[in-house]
């Protein structure tokens, strides 16, 4: 039989994947990620509440780093203090952008799925402790740095590898066309 002649009964004997099939397997990774993020982030922060006092902090001194629980009723460095509503009507919004920035346009690619499950996970940790709660909790504190959590830190990488995505592959891509 020639390559041809075998290549056309193979087509006409395995049906091509349907676009829901083919769009349902590229949600796993997105998901993956978003719940890794959120049970890290609610798993850290659980533990900083269960075992410090609020404003207690350790270790208690001489390390860069320092674990301290803090809470937070505002936006990111403190902004929009006690604007719970406002910030809960805009998380609901942001993860809205974030998920119909995954489908339109659609992005295929690993890398970008990755982004947007960070972006997913960190954005619903965030907005699930401002509702149960009424406030975020923080607890990492660099030196000279506003106090932070692991939701927090998942929504800065992945916005930071959309970037550096979106900004060199497309940037190579382009050149490569032309």
């Amino acid at each position: 039989m020639s390559d041809t002649a075998e290549s056309r009964l193979e087509r006409q004997l395995i049906p091509p994947a349907r676009p829901a099939e083919a769009g349902r397997r590229q949600w796993w990774l997105l998901v993956l990620v978003a719940i890794v993020a959120l049970a890290g982030d609610q798993l850290t922060k659980q533990l900083v509440r269960t075992h410090l006092e609020i404003g207690e902090s350790w270790p208690s001194s001489g390390w860069l780093v320092h674990i301290s629980h803090v809470t937070n009723t505002g936006a990111a460095f403190g902004i929009l203090q006690d604007q719970t509503v406002f910030l809960v009507v805009t998380s609901l919004i942001g993860l809205g952008a974030i998920v119909l920035y995954y489908l339109y346009p659609p992005f295929h690619h690993p890398v970008l799925r990755v982004a947007f499950g960070l972006q997913l996970g960190g954005a619903i940790g965030n907005l699930s402790d401002r509702v149960r709660l009424g406030s975020v909790t923080d607890f990492i504190k660099f030196p000279h740095y506003p106090y932070f959590n692991v939701a927090d830190s998942c929504i800065v990488v992945g916005v930071c590898v959309l970037a550096w995505f979106l900004v060199f592959r497309d940037g190579a891509q382009q050149r490569e066309e032309q």
